[in-house]
């Protein structure tokens, strides 16, 4: 499974970690992915989906379908 959030696209980054002696090594920072069930009301039913912390507490906040219409505006 790719380290993608599902409705904000949210990818890991790369860069470098750094040594005291300056030795760079590539290392990843990844999003802090959770697995979660939403209810969407007007399909009444559940889906499962892989979405970042961040964009789990908008989506408390707005609602499911406030947030992807917001999405697919922008």
């Amino acid at each position: 499974m790719s380290k993608v959030c599902q409705l904000t696209g949210k990818k890991p980054l790369t860069g470098n970690n750094v040594s005291h002696a300056n030795n760079k090594t590539k290392t990843r920072q990844y999003p802090n992915l959770r697995k979660k069930k939403i209810w969407i009301e007007e399909e009444n039913r559940f889906i499962t989906m892989r979405i970042s912390a961040k964009a789990l507490r908008t989506l408390k906040k707005k609602g499911y379908a406030s947030m992807v219409a917001e999405l697919n505006k922008s």
